[in-house]
């Protein structure tokens, strides 16, 4: 694992482009284009083959809006509205073309109070006005009461399997226990069962779901050019991290961090441990590190390979490239206000969530 770069986030007015000879200049380059407005606290969006979206809203709605009409989607699972809480993320299926399969991740009620993050796949009907055959794949254990720290995206693998980031639930201690689900990225199959060869299948007292762990809040996740999984995460007070996730590993939370405690406390021993995994990346101040997906070069070639994360706390959407990893460039306009989600649409355009502006928006040349 490489060692962590370290970049103190500054703040510009409109696009920037930092330290990347050739950098793209984006005030005249890049055209952003609303796709979908008037959303409420928007939260994941999935462009369709052949045009037309779907976007969730965490209050519990899941939109699909083509050519300026839109309509809401029935057939929903029952959502905790919490804190961050709600419905949260939405995939299509890699066959979805043929199968006109969804996968959703939100928080789910349980029993005796509290919620925990769950994941569910779904068909979308024919005339997209409803989910079919809606079933729970997932559900984390223990789950527990209060707002905090759902994750939570999901990510198809190449090999089919199933891969969802969980947060952990404001208990730091839990994303070093492997008997939760807390803090933790889970690996299942499309029907939700476990795959014999994740990392902890048959070990006493272990999850067999857990992939990673030592997580804090991860709410970006994509696959590079060669399906490895990244995730963004959110760190306490600095500390934000882009992670490359890898089977079994532990990424440190909450013993090892680049940040300290919105008390100004230290965090538990520093910044590194062995066994621990460094990040690949880290800012410092904190940028609050949303949605996040690895370019394929589609529409812009030389941003192939590069990792876009958006950032809900300085609004704009980060560029990330080379090795060590660096943040390149920052895309910020007034359409770049909290940027939820990140996503690469079929057509190889950029597609964000403004949670600020409650507008899907679609960047292209």
């Amino acid at each position: 694992m490489t060692s962590a770069k370290h970049f103190a986030t500054a703040t510009f007015m409109g696009l920037s482009s930092l330290c990347a000879a050739g950098a793209v200049n984006a005030q005249s380059s890049l055209t952003i284009t609303p796709m979908a407005e008037e959303l409420e606290a928007p939260w994941g969006i999935a462009p369709m083959p052949g045009g037309g979206l779907l976007v969730t809203e965490k209050a519990g709605r899941l939109i699909y809006q083509k050519d300026g009409a839109r309509h809401e989607v029935s057939g929903l699972p029952e959502v905790a509205v919490v804190g961050q809480g709600g419905l949260l993320d939405i995939t299509l299926a890699e066959d979805f073309a043929q199968s006109r399969l969804l996968f959703l991740t939100y928080a789910k009620p349980q029993e005796g109070g509290g919620a925990g993050t769950a994941l569910a796949s779904a068909r979308l009907s024919e005339d997209t006005r409803s989910l079919e055959n809606l079933t729970e794949l997932f559900a984390m254990k223990p789950g527990s009461n209060g707002g905090q720290h759902f994750g939570s995206r999901v990510v198809e693998a190449p090999d089919g399997t199933l891969l969802v980031t969980i947060g952990e639930r404001g208990d730091r201690p839990a994303a070093q226990d492997r008997s939760t689900h807390n803090g933790s990225i889970i690996r299942v199959n499309r029907d939700g069962s476990v795959p014999d060869d994740n990392p902890f299948v048959d070990m006493p007292d272990v999850l067999p779901e857990i992939w990673s762990y030592g997580h804090r809040n991860p709410q970006g996740a994509g696959l590079d050019l060669e399906g490895r999984l990244w995730v963004s995460e959110h760190g306490a007070k600095g500390g934000d991290e882009v992670n490359r996730i890898t089977k079994g590993t532990n990424y440190g939370w909450p013993v090892i961090s680049y940040g300290e405690h919105y008390s100004g406390a230290k965090i538990g021993e520093g910044t590194s441990r062995e066994g621990m995994a460094q990040p690949e990346f880290y800012w410092d101040p904190s940028i609050a590190p949303a949605g996040l997906v690895v370019y394929s070069g589609a529409q812009f070639p030389e941003w192939k390979g590069d990792i876009f994360v958006g950032s809900l706390k300085f609004d704009y959407i980060a560029r990330l490239s080379g090795d060590p990893l660096e943040e390149v460039q920052q895309i910020k306009t007034a359409e770049t206000a909290r940027v939820r989600d990140v996503v690469e649409g079929p057509e190889g355009a950029i597609w964000f969530i403004s949670e600020g502006n409650g507008t899907v928006y679609r960047m292209t040349p």
